[in-house]
């Protein structure tokens, strides 16, 4: 007996052809993640890096997409809080088609939420991380294009010392990366023969005048504030306020135009106000001209510093996923072999060269030291570049 032919076996197997090469479509598609503040005390720096990020993959998808790749970039807002940088991170690695993250700005958000991309094998270039515990945990997905708090805080201290410091106050504002940067600060300041007279850990945002009162008895020539802008330029306004006319400074954190619209003229006063940071003002880079002027037609503003940093991170990401595609025959690459490929990476970006110990540090990094020279945000850029240092990370 001769088997029924189905009528709709035909449109099946039309429909199977069509979902296939859908599916084969969809696998062509390439996201790669980003997570930093874009809402909330610290969003300035968190839009920095995401437009930097943003730049980058309109301007250097192409090897990919000329290998039939679609590259997305798949913004998210951590808040600079870290259950929500988990919270994202989960979201992130259960999407198949993320191949990797950039970000944070905050270590104190990083590490937890790289565990998440530890565990799901995702590669991990952080802009901006500086706290050691980043790479010292020898993570193969985790690398980052910026220096270290241990080296930031040694580079500060000499600083201080060379400017004829001999006395100073340390605060932190009790976060993973201000409490670091201050112990690394406090350490080497002694190893330079100055005196701490005291420190402190506040969360006050406010009302500083319990810190301050210490602090103004004990005549310090130097009040170091390993913290976040948002907090740190309020209480150097204060400090201001109150008479305390010594040496300003931070770390990186304190790199943000909000700096000088909290801050305002208190910031140039007394001996001054500086910050280090691992990330300079793009002018600063001989390699970032045409950037500035890419970023000024597409954003219609100058490019901070974080900006930079984020535009160097997303390169490597790409470049990694480029040369892992390509060993892997032109077809997408699994995570795995993306991390290999990024790790592997030498190249030279807006900041300099860039190339990874085995750890996931950069093998030299460069560290900025900035004087405030002026209290108009939109000239946050011009601050003075009293020192630039070539840095390789503790072994």
């Amino acid at each position: 007996m001769q088997k029924p032919v189905s009528i709709l076996a035909p449109a099946v197997a039309a429909l199977c052809l069509l979902l296939a090469g859908g599916c084969e479509k969809e696998n062509k598609v390439i996201k790669i993640a980003t997570q930093s503040p874009l809402s909330g005390n610290q969003s300035a720096m968190g839009m920095d890096q995401k437009e930097g990020d943003a730049l980058a993959v309109k301007q250097l998808s192409g090897p990919l997409t000329s290998m039939g790749f679609q590259v997305i970039l798949a913004p998210y807002d951590d808040q600079a809080n870290p259950d929500t940088g988990v919270a994202n991170a989960k979201a992130i690695v259960s999407d198949p088609q993320v191949l990797g993250i950039v970000g944070h700005v905050n270590s104190g958000v990083q590490i937890p939420s790289s565990e998440e991309y530890h565990s799901a094998g995702l590669c991990n270039v952080s802009p901006a991380n500086t706290n050691p515990k980043v790479t010292e945990r020898g993570y193969q997905e985790v690398s980052r294009i910026c220096g270290r708090d241990d080296m930031q805080g040694v580079v500060c201290a000499q600083f201080a010392k060379g400017m004829g410091i001999k006395t100073v106050y340390v605060l932190n504002d009790k976060t993973t990366y201000g409490q670091g940067l201050a112990e690394y600060f406090q350490k080497e300041a002694v190893n330079q023969g100055i005196k701490v007279v005291g420190s402190a850990g506040t969360e006050e945002r406010a009302n500083f005048d319990a810190i301050l009162s210490p602090i103004l008895s004990s005549k310090a020539e130097c009040l170091f504030f390993g913290g976040t802008f948002d907090q740190v330029s309020a209480c150097f306004k204060a400090a201001r306020q109150k008479g305390y006319m010594g040496m300003l400074l931070d770390g990186d954190g304190f790199d943000s135009p909000d700096s000088a619209k909290i801050g305002g003229e208190s910031l140039l006063k007394g001996s001054g106000t500086f910050y280090s940071t691992i990330a300079g003002p793009a002018s600063a880079y001989p390699s970032a001209a045409k950037f500035i002027t890419d970023f000024k037609a597409e954003y219609g503003s100058t490019p901070n510093a974080y900006a930079t940093l984020g535009y160097d991170a997303t390169a490597v990401m790409l470049k990694g996923i480029e040369n892992a595609a390509k060993d892997a025959g032109g077809k997408l690459p699994t995570r795995a072999q993306v991390v290999k490929a990024v790790r592997a990476i030498t190249t030279d970006g807006l900041t300099g060269h860039i190339a990874f110990n085995g750890k996931g540090d950069p093998v030299s990094a460069k560290y900025f030291i900035i004087q405030i020279t002026s209290a108009d945000p939109a000239k946050w850029v011009e601050n003075k570049v009293c020192k630039v240092l070539d840095v390789k990370p503790p072994e």
